[in-house]
């Protein structure tokens, strides 16, 4: 990967872009059409210090967001958190067309939202788990850009950092109700997921492969089936209530009681055979698990 070009400001952004000074250096909102720029020039890999979210529905070209690749050819919306990497590659800046909302953390401290919007784990998505959006809904969201964008170019007064900040929240709580109809209406690709998920889990719990290689963490396993951590926990917890190391956990209890009910390991034994490096830290979670001690567990059977 290249090294990436560092825009640490909204106004560096628009330098950058050709655009004319923001009105607020903490928020910004354009049109790639207002990106003034040769019409040979590419989009380059880059990083930001604010948060951007964008809405493109058309582009000829990919652009790379960690291992990922994207076809830019459907209408999609994507959300980026400050210091993320963005590699683009053959995308020209010409040919982009989409709207753009950029905000700086600055501009929302004071509010709830300040904490509130690292929640969004969409911020954290790998672009080919980008937001598709019905016509309705690119419609909905769309009219939230334009208010947001109308309060930004007109002159400041004492009500407009509220009204920017509910829109925004607005738009955010938006996104991530699409985000959850995606996930159920994307069924099959969902379904493969998660069954490629359980194969993954079902080889690094045979044999003695936990105790060689310890428990796997959540970014391994995302590694493993290339998806961002954020985004398999999400789709995981949708489909079955669980998040990714939850459902890791689970595997874990479903195996440890396998062994206690039919094997004469001892319970030390079992814990290090599961990958655990401390028996407590077996006993602990077994207990907050199933609320009886591993011990108590095998009694049961006795």
């Amino acid at each position: 990967m290249k090294t990436p070009e560092k825009i640490n400001s909204i106004t560096a952004l628009h330098s950058y872009l050709n655009l004319k000074r923001p009105s607020n250096p903490l928020i910004s909102v354009f049109d790639f059409n207002e990106v003034s720029v040769h019409h040979e020039t590419l989009l380059n890999t880059v990083s930001t210090d604010f948060y951007v979210i964008a809405i493109k529905n058309e582009c000829a070209g990919k652009f790379r967001y960690g291992q990922h690749y994207y076809d830019f050819e459907d209408g999609i919306m994507y959300f980026i958190a400050p210091n993320q990497v963005v590699q683009f590659e053959n995308i020209l800046l010409s040919e982009v067309k989409g709207s753009v909302i950029v905000i700086h953390p600055d501009f929302l401290q004071g509010y709830p939202l300040a904490s509130a919007i690292k929640d969004y784990g969409y911020f954290s998505y790998s672009a080919n788990e980008a937001l598709h959006l019905s016509e309705k809904e690119e419609k909905l969201v769309t009219d939230i850009i334009d208010n947001i964008r109308r309060e930004t170019e007109n002159n400041m007064d004492i009500f407009t950092q509220d009204l920017l900040i509910s829109n925004i929240d607005l738009l955010l709580k938006y996104s991530d109700r699409f985000y959850n109809r995606q996930f159920l209406t994307r069924k099959k690709v969902n379904n493969d997921l998660l069954n490629h998920l359980e194969t993954l889990l079902d080889e690094q719990f045979k044999n003695d492969n936990l105790m060689i290689n310890g428990i796997p963490s959540v970014q391994f396993i995302a590694k493993k089936l290339h998806i961002s951590p954020n985004y398999l926990s999400d789709t995981l917890r949708i489909h079955t209530g669980q998040t990714t190391q939850q459902h890791i956990q689970y595997r874990l209890i479903e195996k440890a009681k396998e062994l206690l009910s039919t094997t004469s390991m001892s319970v030390s034994e079992i814990g290090y055979h599961l990958g655990f490096e401390y028996p407590q830290s077996f006993h602990r979670l077994f207990k907050n698990r199933t609320s009886v001690s591993p011990l108590e567990f095998r009694q049961m059977f006795n």
